[in-house]
């Protein structure tokens, strides 16, 4: 469950990161608006695996889509296009 605190309560900052654990992040507002994020450090490297993991999955549904709609390469040109041959 997520933790909302004024980002005022950093003046005691142990005890808003006494209530920061994985999955329960704690939301920091100024002027009753949110604007930053605490998390755990193990789940901020999930989550930016996660991130990374997202971007490839969007690269290759581009090149599957492209090949698609414009054809595919055939392996020979693959394997002549990296030995430095012209196809």
């Amino acid at each position: 469950m997520a933790i909302i605190s004024p980002v005022s309560d950093l003046r005691n900052y142990n005890t808003v990161l006494e209530k920061v654990s994985v999955g329960s992040p704690v939301y920091l507002t100024v002027n009753g608006r949110g604007k930053y994020t605490i998390r755990d450090i193990a789940e901020d490297d999930e989550f930016e695996k996660t991130k990374a993991m997202l971007r490839l999955m969007c690269e290759l549904n581009e090149g599957r889509r492209s090949g698609e709609e414009e054809g595919y390469v055939t392996s020979d040109k693959v394997r002549a296009y990296f030995h430095g041959k012209k196809p």
